[in-house]
């Protein structure tokens, strides 16, 4: 953003700290908790609750307790004890200056917050931490009309701004990638009059939406929230989990004035040098691109960077064919992301670098809009291009890599059975063909101890039974569309191996930060080695120090491993 470190302290508009030492009188056995304003403006917090039962003996003290342990101090809320919008949460006195700034200057909202463990995506699902109360529809905004403005956790642990700012007629939006249970969070909204940002732990995961923003709109006579979220009115969610510390400051802050320093977890394990090589002169790549749709929202640079890395790279790294695996957008409806998503692939049509594409969940609309961006007439001047199927979605090419020619079929998942039969003429027709099958949808993953476990979703069942299994030339299968990453292999009909992968970086940091999956075939070694890379991050190396989460290469058990495949005799049958 630009701003400048403080050369004095930094002046809070409110500031309450969620200790024992922050309490101004009141306790929590009798449930009249009074928090003091460390800022000295007098916006004290009162404890209340809301749809407590008549003559119930649940009291504050049940659902809220003091954590005092080093480390681990701030006020810890139960509310998920009792039903969905029923419990404790504090909301800040009538007269409160708080309650009319509407924050025009630039703003910077601070929590220092800990998640539920374990976390259910049901009872904890967009349970409020701060919350301005009041409705956008209200002032006649459009958007999320249903609330004001609001820092909540969402059903997949997501940390989410959503507010409607002083200056526009519609809410805007923030969000952070996917956070684990149980840990420590220090969550930054900050605000330069020009563009909204949202940290966690230092890292900010997604671009400001739009520019040209100031302010978060008030309505009188309201106050704010804290522990509860709010929708159409009333109380929605409240919190479970715990707040250790708020803070608001009416200018955006330099990071070195925030109120702490969190390291960001270390959730990934990767390497901030080296590039891509081939391991011998007459080996060759597939690239696949993980869901880009986060990417395409909000950081498009990095999908550019993708495409325009590919380019360059594809005679020097034998990069034989590129596939995306579907959500091409976030938002089927918003055009300018089909623009930038065009725009970034176009790159591959200058550059005549082959490529094949499937729909995901988020590109459907009535308006079949997909098609008319990456339909067949995309690609009817390609010579690897050889179909389509009925629906116009699954389609099919040939292109020669090493010893082989391999078939490409792009199944479409929201097609799936009525392309069926065209899948089955397209393998029937082509069984000397090794063939890699890409669908969005077909595995997905669940952690366990550690582990990430490949489970078959419905639609890759289907796909197994009808598509895989029978037919011996398919060797492998990739897919998107669920977070996370996994593989495994399995014996198709003829007792062959047959690798399945998951690949989906939009659930970590900045929407996928870039990285691409690379699968090197090595036919003198019998081996295929999969990595995971982003020319994005290794653009930025070029300019600056590279510091986590930004790895050119992830090199978890997930992202970075190999598979043995005796390519002369897995692949006898294109001698035939």
């Amino acid at each position: 953003m630009g701003t400048k470190r403080r050369e004095s302290p930094v002046e809070p508009l409110a500031h309450w700290r969620f200790t024992p030492d922050g309490v101004e009188h009141g306790s929590l056995l009798k449930g009249n908790l009074v928090l003091r304003d460390y800022s000295g403006k007098g916006n004290r917090l009162l404890l209340t609750s809301v749809n407590l039962v008549p003559g119930h003996t649940v009291t504050a003290s049940d659902l809220l307790t003091w954590e005092t342990e080093e480390g681990e101090e701030g006020l810890a809320f139960h509310n998920d004890r009792l039903p969905k919008g029923s419990g404790y949460y504090f909301w800040t006195e009538q007269e409160a200056p708080l309650n009319k700034e509407s924050l025009l200057q630039g703003f910077t909202i601070e929590a220092i917050i800990r998640l539920p463990d374990p976390f259910d995506e049901v009872r904890h699902s967009w349970m409020g931490v701060l919350t301005r109360q009041g409705q956008g529809g209200e002032l006649g905004r459009s958007g999320e009309r249903e609330l004001l403005s609001s820092l909540s956790v969402s059903n997949c642990k997501e940390i989410q701004w959503v507010s409607h700012p002083e200056n526009l007629h519609t809410s805007t939006t923030n969000w952070t990638r996917q956070l684990e249970a149980g840990g420590w969070y220090h969550v930054v909204i900050a605000n330069d009059t020009r563009r909204t940002l949202l940290f966690v732990n230092g890292i900010c995961d997604y671009n400001s939406p739009l520019e040209g923003i100031y302010g978060v709109a008030a309505a009188k006579g309201r106050g704010w929230n804290v522990g509860a979220s709010e929708w159409a009115g009333g109380i929605d969610t409240l919190f479970t989990g715990t707040i250790r510390e708020i803070r608001v400051t009416g200018e955006a802050l330099h990071p070195d004035d925030w109120l702490c320093k969190m390291e960001a977890e270390q959730v990934l394990e990767g390497s901030f040098e080296g590039e891509p090589e081939l391991q011998r002169e007459e080996n060759y790549h597939f690239v696949f691109i993980p869901d880009p749709q986060m990417q395409t929202y909000l950081n498009p640079e990095m999908l550019e960077a993708q495409t325009a890395w590919i380019v360059k790279h594809e005679e020097h790294l034998q990069l034989a064919m590129t596939a995306f695996v579907g959500d091409l957008v976030h938002r089927s409806e918003v055009e300018v992301e089909w623009e930038r998503a065009s725009a970034a692939v176009a790159m591959l049509d200058q550059g005549k670098v082959p490529y094949m594409m499937t729909a995901g969940n988020h590109d459907y609309d009535e308006h079949h809009t997909y098609l008319h961006y990456f339909g067949p007439e995309r690609f009817q001047d390609k010579s690897y291009y050889r179909g389509a199927s009925p629906s116009r979605y699954s389609s099919y090419g040939l292109k020669p890599a090493g010893s082989y020619t391999y078939l490409w079929l792009m199944v479409d998942m929201e097609h799936l059975e009525k392309d069926m039969d065209w899948c089955r003429d397209i393998l029937e027709s082509h069984r000397n063909y090794p063939t890699i099958l890409v669908s969005h949808d077909i595995m997905y993953t669940t952690r366990h101890r550690a582990m990430n476990l490949p489970e078959l979703s419905e639609n890759g069942v289907l796909i197994w039974k009808e598509l895989v299994h029978p037919y011996d030339q398919v060797f492998m299968t990739v897919n998107g569309h669920f977070n996370g990453n996994v593989h495994q292999v399995r014996k198709n009909a003829s007792g062959q191996e047959v690798i399945q992968i998951l690949v989906n970086y939009q659930d970590r940091y900045r929407g996928g930060n870039g990285w691409l999956r690379l699968a090197e075939f090595d036919e003198v070694d019998n081996r295929i080695r999969f990595r995971s890379f982003s020319p994005w991050v290794a653009s930025l190396g070029v300019y600056e120090t590279l510091e986590y989460p930004d790895y050119r290469f992830l090199t978890g058990r997930y992202d970075e491993f190999e598979w043995a495949l005796p390519f002369k005799t897995r692949f006898a049958f294109a001698a035939q």
